[in-house]
């Protein structure tokens, strides 16, 4: 709102500082800011509001150290995040960009899956809150909205880099950069594989081997892979909210990194140097990171060891619907699994430990476990560790992951 504000402003009154809006980086810097502030500031109140009508964690006894002192603690402070993320978003971004509101539809459709998860949980006395198949659904039905819109949208395009043979007719006074900003926009499901040179890979190779009349049918494959890793990612994070300040911060990491991946995408200057694909538009994706960063570092405030919140579903579904949207959107989703490692092990733990208990249950009568307890982080609290030992490390082996995921852009 503000960004159209000072355009109006410069354009009718050239009112001296007004231009500053036009510049994606000093919108970041101010959605940062702002972010920020009304997560650490109005952050308490929300708690302190929380704590007045009760909404307190029932703490399961799992025989964990320390576990019994969290009971009471407030939760649903996923709100906290949702609403530092929103406001700054609405401000200083470009509210018409497609990637800006999908980005917006999935906080609110995220959001509002985890408030009734969590609203069942403490209001209606029902310890396991809404069952798995309508959250499955929810996940399914924003998967569909964001993957048909994707396909769809005729503001969702790329610029490819120019070809040799339009390299080498190039004149002498033309550079490559010029070159690749006259490239024509196109449609396309291309996406980017990490760590493999010509890293494009196109959705629609996987069906048009068989026949190249099947590249109608492309909108299927792409969608439900879209559907596929926004429920991955977003269980994902799920699980591994699971000790005080783990899930807030392994996605600060997370996102911040992503925020890297959409600013040199979207810079043609920086896309060229790189030679990746550029993506027109997505500049404004910086501007929703950036906003939901500051709410995840201003959650930390209260969120570390010792606890004052937990994000609650409410926070923990929406921050890895986000994740997975910003990941496909700018065409990085296979880097998913090396980016979002801690998500992907606490998954695999739970899936492991699950499945090799039944097998060895019905083979043996007796069902044995891999780890001593699931989710990842429970098994090095039963091994000893002390949660805020478990949980630095485990952001010390994200900022790794971080590194190495920056590293693919050049390392193909």
């Amino acid at each position: 709102m503000l960004y159209y504000l000072f355009e109006y402003l410069e354009n009718q009154f050239q009112l001296p500082g007004a231009s500053l809006f036009g510049y994606i980086s000093f919108r970041v810097a101010m959605a940062m800011m702002f972010s920020l502030l009304i997560s650490t500031i109005y952050g308490k109140r929300i708690i302190s509001f929380l704590t007045k009508k009760q909404v307190g964690e029932t703490i399961r006894d799992l025989g964990l150290e320390g576990q019994t002192e969290k009971a009471g603690t407030p939760t649903m402070g996923g709100i906290i995040i949702i609403i530092a993320t929103l406001i700054p978003v609405l401000l200083f971004a470009k509210l018409e960009n497609i990637y800006i509101l999908l980005l917006i539809i999935t906080t609110i459709w995220m959001g509002f899956i985890g408030f009734i998860d969590d609203y069942i949980k403490k209001f209606k006395n029902n310890k396991e809150g809404l069952k798995g198949k309508f959250k499955v659904l929810g996940q399914v039905g924003l998967g569909i909205i964001v993957g048909a819109t994707l396909f769809l949208h005729s503001e969702i395009t790329i610029k490819e880099q120019p070809s040799i043979v339009q390299q080498e007719n190039l004149s002498s006074s033309v550079s490559k950069v010029d070159a690749f900003k006259h490239q024509s926009e196109i449609k396309s499901t291309k996406t980017t594989l990490p760590f493999i040179k010509a890293n494009e890979f196109d959705y629609a190779d996987l069906i048009t081997w068989i026949h190249p009349s099947l590249s109608k049918y492309t909108w299927v494959i792409f969608i439900l892979v879209v559907i596929f890793i926004i429920t991955a990612v977003s269980n994902g994070a799920n699980l591994t909210d699971g000790i005080d300040g783990l899930a807030a911060g392994s996605s600060a990491i997370i996102v911040l990194t992503l925020g890297i991946f959409a600013y040199v995408s979207s810079n043609i200057i920086f896309s060229d140097y790189l030679s990746i694909m550029y993506i027109p538009r997505a500049g404004e994706i910086t501007i929703y990171i950036a906003a939901f960063v500051g709410a995840l570092i201003g959650f930390l405030w209260y969120n570390t060891y010792p606890a004052q919140v937990f994000m609650g579903d409410t926070g923990s579904l929406t921050i890895g619907g986000i994740i997975a949207v910003i990941a496909i959107a700018i065409r990085k989703e296979w880097l998913i699994p090396l980016l979002c490692g801690i998500f992907l092990a606490e998954n695999l733990s739970v899936v492991l430990q699950v499945g090799y208990f039944k097998y060895t249950r019905k083979k043996f009568g007796v069902g044995r476990r891999i780890f001593k307890m699931s989710p990842l982080h429970h098994h090095y609290q039963k091994s000893g560790y002390h949660e805020s030992k478990i949980v630095t490390r485990f952001w010390i082996v994200g900022i790794l992951l971080a590194i190495l995921s920056v590293v693919t852009l050049k390392i193909r």
